[in-house]
């Protein structure tokens, strides 16, 4: 029994009503886990055979592409970037894809010129794939998800210098 995008969503709202401040759920290899913020809105959703509640050492450092030392490409949602730069975030938990289909080049490398609007990456969720756009023209200056990386929300994918 996996879990379904609908348990999740049910899971998410007992653990709102509730008192209790985390909960971690293992069901066939996917592992859920959920911590309470301050204002008591859940607020870290992990799923994902591979996830983990700690970031792996050297996480705040951005990559370029994926990584042998960096297998499950975990990288931090507080990792910082230059003033200056501006930051392209995760709107949601997910897998990132770095490339269209597998086999084809990535959308982007550091240093590629991008204009507005440019995809960036996927992100994907139960199946559904949203497309990371460019917010603005400029030259990218660093990548910090690896290609199948599991990616949590307002975590910073990318940064752009503008024009």
């Amino acid at each position: 029994m996996a879990l379904s995008f609908k348990d999740v969503a049910e899971i998410l709202k007992i653990v709102d009503a509730s008192n209790c401040e985390e909960v971690v759920l293992e069901v066939e290899g996917t592992r859920l886990v959920v911590r309470k913020g301050q204002g008591g809105v859940a607020s870290t959703t992990s799923v994902g055979a591979s996830a983990t509640a700690a970031p792996a050492a050297g996480a705040d450092q951005p990559v370029s592409a994926p990584s042998d030392a960096n297998p499950g490409g975990a990288t931090t949602a507080t990792a910082k970037v230059d003033d200056g730069l501006i930051a392209v975030r995760s709107p949601m938990v997910g897998t990132a894809y770095r490339r269209p289909a597998s086999g084809e080049a990535p959308f982007v490398e550091v240093g590629d010129r991008v204009e507005k609007g440019t995809p960036l990456c996927l992100i994907e969720v139960m199946k559904l794939y949203t497309t990371i756009k460019a917010p603005s023209a400029g030259v990218v200056t660093a990548i910090y998800a690896d290609d199948l990386a599991l990616v949590e929300f307002d975590q910073i994918l990318f940064s752009i210098n503008p024009e």
